[in-house]
């Protein structure tokens, strides 16, 4: 019998359990989003997979926070960074699916889902964001992949310079500064590209120019490392959040909600090409997840409390699911009806199915081998230094 299991550090699981309902939470708003963009979903899930696009948002925040938070015990605990450690990890965590997944694209061109891919060089840089051509949207979702490449690049560098300048009670400051900017930022594209133009042409614009590129995406992951900091260093003000899960999980919910009705649900729609959404849409929609994220390692908190199998799983084959979806959905899709005749809602299904399925085995024939192998490697790491 083949076993799925999260690999993690026993003493994280129970805190974990949150964070798996998250993530699995994070991959099914993603699925639904992509399939209704591309075949369109069952007429009861059509307002529910609009806002699908925020599940890439929460997973920022997740990553933003457990990466900061991998990144402060390290530093607590050692006093510096070990960055080919880190690398490295990031390295066998992140690539070896990425690359198994290009090779098909590039070597198997029906199992392209769009209108063609952007040039190879680019998903091997992890620029494939940077100046996208939106018609070319093969393999589209690997943008997410670019911008969480520049943060695991860039933040070790950016807390080394503030821990060894001994400027953590200034470190704040640093956040604050990004989140501005990444506003500012938003508003020059808007005002230069975005406002001139009209209707289609503008939401193309504002997705290409706003959604896409990693300086103007960085709100979650900084949410993420905001979480991470308030629960390493302001330990009272952490035992104060924490005591109220609950009441945090409900405020996320009514910020997503406002957020829905801010987007008109989708990125795809005429009020994304608005100023107030382009600037303040994904701050917002950060927040929203950092407080669900906060409420799904309090304690107290339905989230935290009750571990579920099935999420469980969907969180260990979240990252293979992402990558694989759309070449699952575009078999099923295009070849199906060669082999059995199945109306529109039975498809939906067997395309879910065969995403599960598609993931498993990237997971354990890919995925898997290498995450052992980084176990294995911190392991011999900590032997050596303790």
């Amino acid at each position: 019998m083949i076993q799925i299991i999260p690999i993690t550090s026993s003493s994280n699981i129970k805190r974990l359990h949150g964070l798996d309902h998250l993530r699995a939470a994070a991959i099914v708003l993603v699925l639904l989003f992509h399939y209704e963009f591309y075949y369109g979903v069952p007429e009861w899930l059509e307002t529910f997979s609009r806002f699908g696009w925020s599940g890439v948002d929460l997973f920022f925040v997740l990553s933003g926070y457990l990466i900061a938070d991998k990144l402060f015990r390290e530093l607590n605990a050692r006093g510096r960074i070990n960055f080919k450690g880190f690398y490295l990890n990031r390295f066998l965590r992140i690539i070896p699916a990425y690359v198994a997944v290009v090779a098909l694209y590039f070597y198997f061109p029906n199992l392209q889902e769009g209108r063609g891919l952007q040039p190879l060089w680019k998903f091997l840089t992890f620029t494939q964001n940077i100046s996208i051509d939106i018609f070319k949207n093969t393999f589209s979702h690997a943008w997410s992949l670019c911008v969480e490449e520049h943060f695991y690049l860039l933040l070790p560098i950016l807390l080394y310079f503030i821990f060894s300048k001994k400027m953590t009670h200034r470190a704040i400051y640093f956040f604050i500064a990004f989140a501005v900017l990444g506003v500012l930022i938003r508003y020059s594209i808007w005002e230069a590209f975005v406002a001139p133009a009209y209707g289609r042409t503008g939401i193309g614009i504002a997705i290409k120019n706003i959604y896409y590129p990693t300086y103007a995406r960085l709100d979650g992951l900084l949410v993420g490392v905001a979480i991470a900091s308030i629960f390493r260093y302001s330990l009272s003000l952490k035992e104060k959040i924490v005591k109220h899960g609950n009441m945090l999980l409900a405020l996320s919910l009514i910020l997503l909600l406002a957020a829905y009705f801010l987007f008109d649900g989708s990125i795809v729609s005429i009020e994304f090409t608005s100023w107030p959404v382009a600037l303040f849409g994904f701050p917002l929609v950060s927040v929203a997840y950092g407080f669900m994220v906060i409420a799904a390692i309090s304690p107290n908190c339905i989230l935290s409390k009750y571990k579920f199998r099935p999420t469980a799983i969907l969180a260990t084959l979240a990252y293979s699911i992402y990558l694989s979806h759309k070449i699952t959905n575009h078999l099923i899709n295009t070849q199906l009806k060669y082999v059995l005749e199945l109306e529109s809602y039975q498809v939906f299904p067997v395309c879910l199915f065969a995403a599960i399925l598609g993931a498993l085995i990237l997971h354990l024939f890919v995925e898997k081998p290498f995450l052992i192998l980084r176990n294995n490697f911190n392991r011999n790491i900590w032997i050596q230094k303790y």
